[in-house]
């Protein structure tokens, strides 16, 4: 629901965690300027084609600056669980109504993120890949851990790893004879894996066996065979890992150790679990694949969140850069607005512009960039929106 916040908007907040999430959820908003479409009218453009590849998803292992966005929303809001423990605490709420929230806050995740996912369809799309759902499934369990002990918490973040990795690998591997075709991946897919990394291959792994189970419990306009791009329900519970890993930092956060001290953890965690994540993949243990969400793409990738968090708190928290920080702050408060903004009203707010203005001052650049102009102002209308809140200090809380 939104809420009036009548103090200071920013009061007892570390600014470099908005930013943060600000600038991941620009990102993601950013896909409505389709540089894609930039990279095919310009082939042998170098440029165009190195802002498609990280505005674009990698088509299974590895990672582009897109793929860092979902993980970077799910490690911030583990970072924010311990603050919020630690407010709901100073206002003398009990651990049971500290619960209840979290538990009608993963239902409402999970809820929005269908929804979402059902905008445009004839009847309601039972999914739980959405990044919402994903957040919202495994919630209660990161709250939970939020009041266990460091050392419980990390042996937890261990065994979630260990257990999903373990499940993938006695779940049957696809054999010779197995109909790549009827899942939609091509038989001579370069991304087919051998050894214990063929239980991670796209469609014919142990999150696709269940969803075919799962997904069809539900009503839909047919039968579910696969995903498209090989996401799958069970993603939750290591994406329940990414979390964590923000918990821990969270609580770093908040320890009270000096700047540099602080920074210097975020880093050697980061560097532990890239290198973790890279060493997993090369020795064929296990691949780095955020589209089911892999145990060593939660290292790597939180890996990157470290660091990214690192950097943000570098600059704006302890060397006081802030002033540039406006706009991404703006955004990162209302992370919720502006996830619903980009999926239910950009086509409207697009083609207002052409019932208004038509094509004409849009393509005033050559009509290869139309796409990007159009984009640019959907986005500046998405800004001006979230400035409206944030000015009136309505922030959406779930």
């Amino acid at each position: 629901m939104a809420k009036r916040v009548q103090t200071d908007p920013l009061a007892g907040r570390l600014m470099s965690i908005d930013a943060y999430r600000g600038f991941v959820m620009t990102l993601m908003a950013a896909e409505i300027l389709r540089f894609h479409e930039l990279h095919e009218s310009f082939p042998d453009s170098s440029f165009w084609a190195f802002l498609t590849h990280h505005q674009s998803h990698v088509a299974w292992a590895g990672c582009s600056l897109h793929d860092l966005i979902q993980p970077s929303f799910s490690f911030l809001v583990g970072v924010a669980l311990p603050y919020s423990i630690a407010s709901r605490a100073a206002q003398a709420q009990s651990f049971g109504n500290q619960f209840g929230h979290a538990l009608r806050r993963s239902l409402i995740l999970i809820l929005l993120g269908i929804f979402l996912r059902s905008t445009h369809a004839e009847q309601t799309y039972f999914t739980f890949e959405d990044t919402l759902s994903q957040i919202g499934l495994g919630y209660p369990f990161l709250f939970l851990l939020g009041y266990t002990s460091p050392r419980t918490t990390w042996l937890a973040f261990g065994g979630i790893l260990f257990a999903y990795w373990l499940a993938f690998v006695l779940y049957p591997a696809p054999g010779p004879n197995f109909d790549y075709t009827a899942v939609n991946v091509p038989p001579d897919w370069p991304e087919h894996y051998t050894g214990l990394m063929a239980h991670f291959n796209k469609n014919s792994n142990l999150a696709w066996a269940f969803d075919t189970w799962f997904l069809n419990l539900f009503p839909r306009a047919k039968v579910f065979l696969f995903n498209g791009g090989g996401y799958a329900t069970l993603s939750f519970i290591p994406t329940l890992g990414t979390m964590v890993l923000g918990l821990q930092a969270g609580r770093w956060l908040r320890e009270g150790v000096s700047s540099r001290d602080l920074i210097k953890r975020l880093l050697i965690a980061g560097a532990i679990g890239l290198a973790s994540g890279v060493l997993l993949h090369v020795a064929g243990i296990c691949p780095v694949v955020k589209r089911i969400w892999t145990p060593a793409w939660v290292l790597f990738s939180g890996g990157w969140c470290f660091w990214l968090l690192a950097l943000f708190y570098s600059i704006i928290d302890v060397a006081k850069y802030q002033k540039w920080t406006f706009a991404l702050v703006v955004v990162g408060m209302n992370s919720i607005a502006i996830y619903c903004l980009v999926h239910l009203i950009d086509h409207f707010i697009i083609t207002s512009f052409y019932t208004h203005l038509g094509h004409g001052v849009f393509q005033i650049l050559g009509a290869p960039f139309e796409p990007l102009l159009i984009g640019m102002a959907a986005l500046g209308i998405f800004y001006l929106i979230l400035l409206w809140m944030y000015r009136r200090k309505l922030f959406i809380r779930i």
